[in-house]
Formats: structure tokens, sequence, C-alpha cells
């Protein structure tokens, strides 16, 4: 008998233990990528707890996930924040991967943030640009909602024509204007890694329109879709990506490295952002 979509029993143990210490209200669920440590430094916490501590909860394996799940207040919102995500390349399936878009929807979230480090292939794009992304092209081996679905998270076939909410990202475009921060908007293309991309893979990835490559985000964002939640997601250049000629080898200390260097203005847009909502 095929398994569901959705694990329910896990998600139910988790929010035994969830659900006391967070009440009502929850605004806004974020995911934090590769080195967002402004982001997850900027949060007013009220309550944090380490995912090692929760039943059947995936372990964040990458450096610069410091793996813990926290409630507080960011630009004057209740949020909770995801310091830590689960990529395919770790081993971790799909459910595994979107757990923390269920349980966000059973908290009763009005929108998610998710952020990434990312190659940049769009040769507008510099190393720290921040990128909110406006469609995606999927490129993973397997899909999240595979499987019986779960018909109380969601529809069977859901659309994902707005799968990156416009109005958020009007909104997110502005409070970068007002920052006077640099930003663009590009669409991401999704990969199971861990090893990045040939020269070939690069130009090909381009010929075919994403303005990034990365190996996250894309299974966090069908969830979020299946349960009608909207998404603003955004990426951090971490190294150009093209054109090839330009290349040189990147390791993830430099990722982490430029990452960093952007994470003060991550923060402060989605501050001012949450503050606008």
């Amino acid at each position: 008998m095929p398994r569901k979509n959705v694990d329910e029993h896990r998600l139910s143990r988790i929010l035994d233990i969830l659900r006391p210490h967070v009440g009502t209200g929850l605004h806004t669920g974020i995911i934090l990528g590769t080195g967002l440590g402004a982001l997850v430094h900027a949060i007013d916490v009220k309550w944090e707890i380490s995912y090692g501590d929760l039943p059947g909860f995936p372990q964040s394996t990458v450096p610069g996930h410091s793996g813990k799940l926290i409630f507080g207040e960011l630009g004057g919102k209740h949020v909770v924040g995801f310091s830590g995500r689960f990529h395919y390349y770790e081993g971790y399936d799909m459910q595994d991967m979107t757990l923390p878009v269920r349980i966000m929807q059973a908290l009763g979230v009005q929108m998610i943030i998710i952020s990434n480090a990312a190659g940049g292939l769009n040769p507008a794009f510099q190393g720290g640009d921040i990128v909110l992304i406006s469609d995606h092209i999927n490129m993973f081996p397997d899909n999240p909602l595979r499987g019986v679905n779960a018909d109380s998270f969601g529809l069977r076939f859901p659309d994902m024509l707005n799968a990156y909410d416009k109005q958020l990202i009007r909104a997110a475009e502005l409070a970068a204007r007002e920052l006077d921060i640099r930003i663009h908007q590009g669409v991401y293309l999704g990969l199971q890694g861990p090893n990045l991309e040939t020269p070939a893979e690069y130009r090909f990835f381009h010929k075919i329109g994403a303005d990034l490559v990365g190996m996250s985000t894309i299974p966090e964002v069908i969830a979020a879709k299946h349960a009608e939640i909207p998404v603003l997601a955004f990426s951090i250049v971490s190294n150009v990506c093209y054109p090839t000629e330009n290349l040189t080898e990147t390791h993830i200390e430099d990722v982490i490295r430029v990452v960093d260097s952007a994470s003060e203005k991550v923060q402060q847009v989605v501050t001012r952002f949450l503050e606008r909502s």
C-alpha cells in the first residue's frame, strides 16, 4: 500500500510538543538557508527548541545550518523560523525536506519566506546580490506530493502558475528600494546535488531560462502551494557561474563567506517587508 504524501503521525507527535509553547497568531514562517545568520539573530526569540528534541525530526548536516526551531518576533510580526533546512543530497526524502512546511501549515502561518544560496547564471548578477525568485525549473528526481494525497492538507493536483506570490514580490521590492538595496528577480533551477555543476550544464541551464541554480527550495515551494500558503522566496548569489569562461573552483567556505557578507542586507529587507505586511 503506498504511503500518504504527508506523514500525519510524525507531524502530530511534533505538534504535541510545539503547541503548548506557541499559542496562536503566528504570522510568518521562515526557512533559513546557508549562512543567513543575521536574520536569525534579528528575531526577538521567545522560545526555541533543537531539532534533536523533536521526535522523528531530521537533523541538519550542512555547515551554516544550526538546526533549531525559533519562535519570536521580527518586524512586529509573530514568526517561526527554521534555522537549518534539509536537502535531498543529505539522504533525506521529500517528506523530510518539506516537514517544516507541514508544521507551519498546521500552526496556521499566513505566509512563508524561503531563502537559499545559489549560483548566478544571469550575467547581470554579482556575488552577494539578492534575487527574488519569480518562477522555477524543477529538476529534482522526486516530488513531495508523490503518494496517496492527504486531502486535508491540499488538492491532489495543485496548479503551480502562481507559486511565487506576485504581491509579496512587489512588497519586497518596495522594501529593498526604500533601503537602497540592490535587488533582482529571477528563475531558480533546482537540482539534487551535492556536486556543483559542469560548465556545459551551466550553459544549458542559462539557455533554458534559469537565472539561478541551487539544491533546495523547490520541494518546499511545491508543498506550500499544495497547502495554499503564499510564498516569498529569495536567493543570495553565492558564486557567479556564467559566462563559463570566467569560472573558478567554488568551495563551501567561499559560499558561506559571500552569503555572510550579504546576510545583513537580507535581514534589513525582510524586516522592512514584515513591518509593511
